[in-house]
């Protein structure tokens, strides 16, 4: 082969990279230059021609001169001749046909009729003379045309009235010129990139000055979940191609990591020296945002990415090996969950090991669970009355006042009630017609197999009798720790039908794992959420578009109970959820301006949910998700015309269970936003006023309905006996009646906004009103205290909610 030849292992790539002179200039980050020498990069390499040897005295080579066949090329010839190459001829069209007959060691074109950028095309469309150094000769050499051409594919350009010295020295630098392979360099001048051996060094140094002057500092790995899939479809250059994209993601964002690597596996290499651990969890999480809010064209292929980014102080390290090891460790954590948090290694995470439960705590915990009844009347009515009996020794009566504060909160909560009842009749409704063309769209649809074998055959089947006027796709996201018969008949329809996708989602253990693996598989511009028993109504993603396409980013729909014939439980939870999707999520969104997203039966723009994704670690990570939207300044609309049919537990232990999650989960969600939300300016005042009700007054309001009790027992222990008291104080019976309508208005509104089949219901609606006044509203405010207690004792065990089989399920 020619002298100067590079064999490209990328075809459809013209990289270039540094001459050997360029190099020094490229070891200072973020230096912005031309190079006027460019040779392709590959990690492999010919063995030289003569003229690379030095066999040849004196400049010489074979170059092959491209042209229009006139005094210009005729010119050209004769200043190659007079400077000792040997020369050949093709004009523009039949390029490719000279070369294959006399390669040549470099080609020297002329920009005939301005030209020049064809003929460059056509050249670097020849296998061969993609690693050929390429000079134009250019009549008109203006910077705008010279930097067209540079930046088009050629090796130089000079003008017509050039010396031929000149000319002969830039091809002699071309063919004698070693080309510096990028992986050689100190600092890829493309990327910002530091080759591995040189990465390991800079965190070598960093360790030390650790050691000597205990500064803090942190080493993070990036791993993407989606590169072994990338690399099985398009070969193993993604993982350098990747690797550049992140770093370039990284340099747009700037912060405080200096210094960017790789390593063999395509995984990014972060150092960030002298930074605490929270400025560096903070840098990550930016970081880790803002590349699954970008999509990446990768071998010419247009893809979303999951970063899964693991980090370890540099102070916990002994050595690089150690720092290297924590840190891909925390990568394979991250990647488990898929919800873009950065994860610090902690030693459990040790060859891939899950965490360890102690045998001590694990029983002290159980133990405490099952006197969580105790504990409950311990802390919300035993203290509160010695409480009360002490401060009345000494003088107070604070008992008293209580009786006020508590009487205050429950006609407080019976108002709040009401208002959203009435602020429900009003609510927004959804615009009639789409502001845009209905794009392509994708459903996802979460699963537990086991969990859902007997449903998820018939939910496929009402997805794929949708009605929507462009492209849906129907992802099937799914975990299972054994394979199942199921699998085979869901296999058969997605052969039937190619708009099924079926996903399984390995090493999942829950909904928000699953979801988040789908977001970078769907191509829908939007996409709807949904629990593996629901069946959306024929034309719910029409109806969603028409709230996207008009300024919203999330649209939540009304979920309705298509079991309630099946058991009493149902029956009752049937009702529940009109009062719940049809009057208050509504009401709620119109009284303080913004919605949430329930979990199912949500549409989310992708771009969002992709920069969003979902939280396994919390119980409840529909709202959680939300929460960090609207931080976000996402709008979410609430539509009760957004129709979904789902499954209601069916006993009341599964009901136990569901709404122990849910209490404990908003829990959660209250903890770790109520003061940051009341903090934001991201929230209006009206918002934050719903954030005080939705996150603050739903954790405070089962506690103070329980202290009637001690409150109760104070006064009857001050009187003298419970016969002592004078129950039929006006203000007390007006409250107690206010409180108790509070519960009739819902129910009314409930069945007034109800869709027609739970409407023609109504002894539902009346044995709902009973149920819920003497037995269903105590047992909520139960469960909210048991979860209280649950997240204190970090019990966060997922239990799942039984779904009956579809014979089983009587129709309503």
């Amino acid at each position: 082969m020619p002298a100067g030849h590079v064999v490209c292992p990328d075809p459809g790539r013209n990289v270039r990279v540094p001459t050997a002179r360029s190099v020094t200039h490229v070891f200072q980050k973020g230096t912005s230059q031309v190079l006027t020498s460019h040779h392709p990069r590959s990690p492999e390499y010919q063995q030289p021609g003569p003229a690379a040897r030095g066999d040849v005295a004196g400049p010489s080579g074979h170059v092959l001169a491209v042209g229009t066949p006139g005094p210009r090329l005729d010119q050209l010839t004769r200043t190659l001749v007079s400077t000792g190459h040997e020369v050949s001829h093709a004009e523009p069209g039949d390029v490719s046909r000279q070369m294959r007959q006399s390669p040549p060691d470099a080609i020297v074109a002329l920009d005939d009729a301005h030209d020049g950028l064809d003929l460059i095309r056509e050249v670097r469309a020849v296998p061969a003379g993609r690693a050929l150094p390429l000079l134009m000769v250019t009549s008109d050499p203006g910077p705008v045309g010279v930097a067209d051409m540079l930046r088009g594919g050629a090796d130089d350009c000079l003008s017509d009235s050039s010396d031929p010295v000149e000319l002969a020295a830039r091809i002699e630098a071309k063919l004698r010129r070693v080309p510096v392979p990028v992986e050689n360099l100190l600092l890829d001048p493309r990327t910002g990139l530091y080759s591995q051996p040189h990465f390991l060094g800079e965190l070598d140094r960093e360790l030390k000055r650790v050691d000597d002057s205990r500064v803090g500092g942190v080493v993070a790995m990036v791993g993407v979940a989606e590169i072994a899939a990338l690399e099985a479809r398009l070969g193993p250059r993604v993982r350098r191609e990747v690797a550049e994209r992140l770093a370039g993601v990284a340099e747009k964002l700037g912060g405080v990591c200096d210094r960017l690597g790789w390593d063999d596996d395509g995984h990014l290499l972060m150092l960030m020296p002298g930074v605490d651990e929270d400025t560096a969890r903070g840098e990550l999480q930016k970081f880790a945002n803002a590349v699954a809010g970008t999509r990446f064209v990768v071998a010419d292929e247009n893809v979303r990415l999951t970063p899964a980014i693991g980090w370890t102080p540099l102070a916990d390290c002994p050595d690089r090996a150690q720092a290297v090891a924590n840190s891909r460790n925390a990568v394979e954590e991250s990647i488990r969950h898929r919800d873009l948090r950065p994860v610090k290694y902690a030693a459990w995470m040790r060859g891939n090991q899950r965490r360890r439960r102690r045998p001590l705590a694990t029983a002290l915990r159980a133990l405490l669970s099952a006197l969580s009844p105790i504990l409950v009347l311990l802390f919300g009515v035993g203290i509160p009355l010695v409480f009360y009996q002490q401060m009345y020794e000494l003088g107070w009566d604070v008992g008293s006042a209580a009786y006020w504060v508590v009487v205050s909160g429950l006609v407080l909560s019976a108002a709040m009630i009401v208002l959203e009842c009435l602020f429900a009749l009003d609510a927004k409704p959804r615009p009639e017609q789409p502001a845009q063309p209905y794009p392509s769209a994708s459903a996802v649809i979460a699963a537990y197999l086991p969990n859902e074998a007997a449903t998820i055959v018939d939910t496929i089947e009402s997805f794929l009798r949708l009605d929507y006027p462009n492209e849906l796709e129907i992802v099937l996201a799914y975990n299972t720790p054994h394979p199942m018969p199921v699998e085979e008949a869901l296999r058969e329809m997605a052969r039937r039908d190619p708009r099924l996708v079926l996903m399984p989602v390995a090493g999942s253990t829950s909904k928000a794992q699953n979801v988040n693996a789908a977001v970078t598989r769907v191509h829908g511009e939007f996409v709807g959420i949904f629990d593996a028993d629901h069946h959306p109504a024929p034309d719910a993603f029409q109806h969603a578009w028409h709230w996207l396409s008009n300024g919203y980013d999330v649209v939540q729909g009304h979920c309705v109970i298509r079991n309630g014939e099946s058991s009493w439980v149902s029956k009752l939870v049937g009702v529940e959820f009109e009062a719940i999707y049809a009057v208050s999520h509504p009401g709620r969104t119109r009284l303080y301006t913004f919605g949430v997203f329930g979990g199912s039966n949500g549409f989310w723009r992708t771009d969002l949910l992709a920069r969003t994704r979902m939280h396994g670690t919390m119980l409840t990570e529909d709202i959680d998700s939300s929460m960090r939207a609207l931080r976000e300044g996402a709008r979410i609309a609430t539509d009760r015309t957004l129709i979904s049919r789902e499954l209601a537990p069916t006993t009341l232990k599964a009901l136990w269970n569901q709404r122990s999650r849910w209490a404990q989960g908003w829990l959660q969600v209250s903890l770790k936003y109520l003061w940051r939300g009341l903090r934001s300016p991201a929230f209006t005042p009206r918002q934050k006023a719903g954030l005080l009700v939705l996150l603050g007054w739903r954790e405070i309001q089962p506690w103070l309905t329980l202290q009637i009790l001690p409150v109760l027992l104070y006064s009857a222990w001050r009187a003298g006996g419970a016969d002592e008291l004078d129950w039929a104080v006006p203000v007390c019976l007006l409250a107690t009646l206010f409180t108790l309508s509070a519960g009739l208005v819902q129910a009314l509104f409930a069945w007034r906004l109800a869709v027609p089949e739970l409407r023609r219901r109504r002894a539902w609606f009346w044995r709902y009103l009973l149920v819920s006044t003497f037995f269903y509203s105590h047992f909520k405010n139960i469960v909210a205290r048991q979860s209280l207690l649950k997240e204190v004792l970090r019990d966060r065990q997922w239990r799942v909610t039984p779904r009956p089989g579809e014979k089983a399920v009587k129709r309503t």
